[in-house]
């Protein structure tokens, strides 16, 4: 695809607009914690592993310069039905182990030894990304990732005065948290303009990507109003490569969502959410999955952090208002121009950012060792090997993508995917050699995780079984029907449902 295509924007619409729909489903009739469903860099481990193989691999620049327009455009639409199929496939397994309340008995295979390589793979292996937009003008990219870094931590707590008008009381000021709320956009904003100013003074060359109009044609070639809908890109294509390489997301955005759940409960003030809940927003995140995939957006869906953290600083969690914010994004998604305006941040901004958004995906992957005994030599083995050699395996396959040779094509493709998805890769060992490796529950992290966990398995503490039983069903149950549920005694064998009993 080209760097000026209009048709980065309508994928950048298309996610914007998922990300409502689904959003407006969980709030509604899934977990029902204020939480946003967006699109998550998880998936975008496997889709480069995918579009690795040669099969999938793009041609020579000067080929691609002799290409016709609409030769071109089937060039890409091709991977994203490819991508797309492969997405909305594998994420019916969160669709049943979330609906179907498989999520606890799995819990008790996923240890922290398990999620740390699983998560932490998913930004270090993205680093050769971020190197390649950043390298683009090393100077912005830096001025970027020092300006994030006063924004995010030296000034966070520092507020900003307003002026601001009142009927009655006439005008005054207040402060405002805008470093601790905004530190991306902030930092976006202002490196663009200093893009702006480079540009219309011509300190860099025509053409350059740190230019604030190289891609400019992208927002007046994109139409006002498009609505996305399903097989926007042709119907989706299916390959046992593409899904199981895809699996390898589903499974890390389990695992990070899990942990959001009761995070965001207490932020919010409500109590912790009963299992039925967390079965109904895993189960839902599969089904928003599917639709993202269906819709051509070439990501998935998942919990998102930074929705979570800005609960904790403006106090405000009401599903209302995640409600009210979904309409803005379906509205957004249908506004062609509105996803135009992310295509045309320069380059290097993008690099700067992505340096510091993979470290914290991979420090938050990392941040599971708490609960893990750093002392025991079992333990630095199992996480030394299962976050290093999944590492020299994709590097390996990568630079040799035809190594693999069983006979058949299929098989080849699907070893091919499997074994270089790092997050795959590293989450299975982990997983395999914490569990078969002799250790004691408290050097491996069990007793502690567990605590975490509790909710998971479907305990419920003494004061909410008690004195707030009936708070947690009006928080947790359907806005609607409840009461035709629990006239039927078999929907408490749904492990779904509010009316849910755990035998």
């Amino acid at each position: 695809m080209a760097e000026d295509d209009p048709a980065r924007s309508h994928i950048i619409s298309t996610m914007i607009f998922v990300t409502g729909l689904v959003t407006f489903i969980q709030t509604t009739i899934g977990c029902r914690l204020p939480l946003v469903q967006g699109g998550t860099i998880s998936f975008l481990v496997p889709t480069l592993a995918i579009l690795n193989l040669p099969q999938w691999q793009c041609p020579a620049p000067e080929v691609l310069e002799q290409m016709s327009h609409e030769n071109r455009t089937e060039l890409w639409q091709i991977r994203m039905r490819e991508l797309s199929g492969a997405i909305a496939v594998s994420a019916l397994f969160q669709v049943i182990i979330g609906f179907g309340g498989i999520i606890g008995y799995l819990l008790k295979f996923i240890t922290p030894l398990t999620i740390v390589p699983t998560v932490s793979l998913v930004g270090l292996s993205l680093f050769e990304n971020a190197a390649d937009a950043a390298s683009q003008h090393w100077g912005i990219a830096a001025g970027t990732i020092i300006l994030l870094t006063t924004c995010s931590q030296i000034m966070v707590n520092i507020p900003f005065p307003f002026l601001i008008y009142r009927k009655g009381h006439g005008l005054h000021v207040i402060w405002f948290e805008l470093f601790k709320l905004f530190p991306v956009l902030l930092t976006i904003v202002v490196m663009w303009i200093i893009c702006t100013i480079l540009t219309v003074t011509d300190t860099l060359p025509f053409g350059h990507p740190a230019r604030s109009d190289s891609k400019l044609r992208i927002i007046s070639d994109s139409p006002w109003f498009r609505v996305p809908y399903p097989g926007q890109w042709g119907v989706p294509t299916v390959t046992l490569s593409g899904v199981l390489g895809m699996l390898a997301g589903v499974l890390a955005c389990t695992v990070e969502s899990i942990s959001y759940y009761p995070t965001t409960a207490r932020m919010c003030g409500a109590p912790p959410p009963p299992v039925h809940a967390i079965n109904r927003g895993i189960g839902i995140e599969g089904l928003g999955t599917i639709l993202a995939g269906l819709w051509g957006s070439g990501n998935g869906t998942n919990t998102f952090g930074e929705n979570v953290g800005t609960i904790g600083v403006t106090k405000v969690g009401s599903r209302r208002v995640i409600q009210w914010a979904c309409f803005l994004m379906l509205l957004q998604g249908i506004i062609s121009k509105f996803g135009a305006v992310f295509i045309i941040i320069p380059e290097p901004i993008v690099g700067g950012i992505f340096c510091v958004m993979f470290g914290m995906i991979c420090a938050f992957g990392l941040s599971a060792l708490q609960y893990v005994n750093l002392n025991s030599s079992r333990n630095l083995f199992i996480l030394g090997l299962s976050m290093f050699f999944p590492l020299v395996l994709s590097k390996w396959l990568i630079k040799y993508p035809d190594t693999i040779q069983t006979g058949n094509a299929v098989v080849d493709s699907v070893v091919t995917v499997l074994l270089s998805t790092t997050i795959l890769v590293g989450g299975a060992l982990g997983c395999l050699l914490d569990n078969i490796i002799p250790g004691n529950a408290k050097d491996r992290g069990l007793e502690a995780w567990a605590k975490e966990m509790e909710l998971i398995d479907g305990a419920i503490d003494k004061k909410t079984e008690t004195s707030d039983a009936e708070y947690v069903q009006n928080t947790f149950d359907f806005p609607f029907g409840m009461s035709l549920l629990r006239r039927w005694k078999w929907t408490s064998y749904v492990p779904f449902l509010p009316t849910y009993q755990k035998l």
